[in-house]
């Protein structure tokens, strides 16, 4: 019998055996990451400058493990702001070494610096001046001299027991190209907005979206002036469907608003004779168009502690631009 046909052993001693092969490995993979925090020196900046001037795109390559940590460092580069894309150095050989355009600028990861399927493209950002950057392990091997700039990872034992299968050399690799994508983001001062904008999807985007992405505007605004009867103070109440209207002055700025709650607790006062401003509560609480429709939940929710409610008037000087329901939100997807 192979070992890798060997029966599962469910034993005590073998559950205890896997639980510190993964610390094992856990631990020894955190301490090449902190010796990479402290290997970081000018080379670092130099690069990320280089990549900061590039006027086209950023490809990214690499071949075996590296190359699935090159099609994520591709991925986190395009999603903050950085136009970038993944070439395989195979197919680059084959044709699509096209893709690379000379305003664009070439990241190649190679733990070894050596790898064949590499040469062609390293010959070619040679011959077309394409800003080269390596990200490799080994100093003085052909891609790091052929680099503009060279990332060479500091000497750190792989995690498994044979030191063959790439584990702490690729586990570097992913955390340096964070490192790079983020400091691209802050150079280039990309903000949640526009993070939102290229992830419009799943959670992610929904907990990204503004209140002014789903708010309704005029002429769906329920709003009414202070010397307004109450009869027709309802009346846009039932047409607008909010359950509630502010209340404003002739400056435009909101005063107050008139909820389900207002009408019950006048009900019993020739409520219909009344004008707006005399139902109206005041101060009622607002939301800037520019907050996050998470916030705007939250404080229809009452995260201070106050009353929930199910809408809230859009502010900006001051003045209602638009509303937001409850609903709306739910129906983004923002929870």
């Amino acid at each position: 019998m192979t070992a890798t046909n060997r029966a599962p052993d469910h034993t005590p001693d073998a559950a205890k055996q896997d639980l510190e092969a993964g610390r094992r490995v856990i631990d020894r993979e955190a301490e090449a990451l902190g010796a990479l925090s402290q290997a970081l020196d000018g080379s670092f900046g130099q690069a990320v400058a280089v990549l900061a001037a590039v006027t086209g795109r950023i490809v990214v390559t690499g071949m075996g493990k590296s190359g699935h940590v090159a099609r994520k460092l591709a991925s986190t580069l395009a999603s903050t702001g950085t136009p970038a894309l993944f070439v395989h150095p195979g197919e680059a050989s084959h044709g699509d070494l096209g893709m690379i355009a000379p305003d664009d600028a070439v990241i190649a990861l190679s733990n070894s610096g050596g790898t064949a399927e590499l040469s062609d493209t390293i010959a070619y950002c040679r011959r077309f001046a394409v800003p080269l950057i390596a990200m490799t392990r080994r100093r003085g091997s052909v891609l790091t001299e052929a680099a503009n700039v060279a990332l060479v990872l500091p000497e750190a034992p792989e995690a498994c027991p044979m030191g063959l299968a790439p584990t702490t050399s690729t586990t570097m690799m992913l955390a340096l190209g964070d490192a790079i994508a983020v400091a691209l983001l802050e150079r280039k001062g990309f903000t949640s907005q526009d993070f939102q904008v290229l992830h419009p999807g799943g959670a992610l985007g929904s907990s990204l979206l503004r209140v002014a992405d789903i708010m309704h505007v005029a002429p769906e605004l329920p709003l009414c002036g202070p010397e307004t009867v109450m009869a027709e103070a309802i009346l846009i109440m039932t047409e607008r469907r909010f359950g509630c209207v502010g209340v404003t002055g002739r400056n435009g700025v909101l005063s107050g608003i008139i909820t389900d709650g207002d009408l019950r607790r006048h009900m019993a006062t020739g409520l219909l004779s009344m004008t707006a401003g005399e139902v109206m509560t005041g101060q009622p609480r607002t939301v800037r168009p520019q907050a996050l429709a998470a916030e705007a939940l939250g404080i229809m929710n009452g995260v201070r502690k106050e009353a929930p409610v199910t809408s809230l008037f859009v502010i900006e000087d001051d003045r209602p631009i638009g509303i937001l329901h409850i609903h709306d939100c739910l129906r983004a997807g923002v929870a």
